[in-house]
């Protein structure tokens, strides 16, 4: 496949590439800081450019399921959106060229065909027929020269056939907030403590697929439980990956766009002293030695 050009290609068929703000950041596509920020008009630029591909990760979702802003969404809608930008960087600097993504939490096309544009293999399960159907008709929609694969069934399960993974990444369902099903298969339907021990247990699996010397990393944030307290759903998710053997190698915080908490805020605050969330957690894991990992990731 040809160099994927996300900004497409000039007169004389060179690929457009937008100048970057710095030497950092020409060398990583946007600088490599622990805030990662989804505000700055870079990183806008970029969003709109992968945007303007014609993702709708929407279809295929249930209505009105989404509780909160998704951990990396395009803003505050009925469902939830993986922010492009993210998948990107989270490909590049953390997988090598021509390697296998896995996905154990795959939900939408987003981060199967960007992948798959950035020239990586992709493999992701969900539990829903209709959202894998809508995915594959996406990916051939978008780039039908990429190939993204969507397995339909329970990762519990499903795993035990994935690929073996150079790199794993997932956004996980945020307990019940955000329903997607009812399967009592599905985590969004389960208590929070069956959800815990069910989540841990995919992560298990997810890290028993990665190779030696590989990263992995979860795009999570916290959130609260019906008295308003937060669940500490970052903390369990280290626990669930360091248990099952992959140490905590980076942590970086999305700043993402206010959007609708501007209007939120003041009642919120007023009421409650709740503060308006506009910010989530970009987890990295490291199964074995992380320089050796990194050097299979390149430049």
């Amino acid at each position: 496949m040809s160099e994927f050009a996300l900004h497409g290609h000039d007169l004389f068929g060179e690929v457009v590439k937008p100048k970057a703000s710095g030497p950092v950041a020409e060398r990583f596509t946007l600088p490599p800081f622990t805030i990662l920020d989804a505000r700055s008009g870079e990183w806008q630029e970029r969003k709109r450019a992968w945007l303007s591909m014609g993702f709708r990760s929407e279809v295929g979702r249930l209505e009105n399921s989404l509780g909160m802003s998704d951990a990396a969404s395009l803003g505050e809608k009925d469902t939830s959106i993986f922010d492009p930008v993210m998948v990107e960087l989270a490909v590049r600097w953390f997988s090598p060229a021509g390697g296998q993504v896995v996905d154990p939490f795959a939900g939408g096309s987003v981060r199967g065909i960007v992948a798959g544009c950035l020239g990586r293999q992709y493999w992701g399960c969900d539990l829903r027929t209709e959202q894998v159907a809508a995915n594959e008709v996406q990916a051939e929609q978008i780039a039908p020269q990429v190939r993204p694969v969507w397995v339909c069934g329970d990762s519990m399960e499903t795993l035990a056939d994935a690929p073996e993974a150079d790199f794993v990444f997932s956004c996980p369902p945020y307990g019940d907030l955000e329903k997607y099903s009812d399967d009592p298969r599905d985590l969004s339907a389960m208590d929070w403590h069956a959800f815990v021990a069910a989540y841990k247990r995919i992560i298990l699996r997810s890290v028993g697929r990665m190779k030696p010397d590989t990263f992995a990393c979860f795009v999570v944030g916290d959130f609260r439980d019906g008295k308003g307290f937060y669940r500490n759903f970052v903390s369990e998710t280290i626990d669930g990956f360091e248990q099952a053997g992959a140490r905590l190698y980076n942590e970086a915080i999305l700043a993402t766009p206010v959007g609708t908490a501007a209007m939120r805020v003041t009642k919120q605050f007023e009421a409650s002293r709740k503060m308006a969330k506009t910010h989530q957690n970009v987890l990295v894991f490291c199964k074995g030695d992380p320089r050796t990992a990194a050097r299979k990731c390149g430049a």
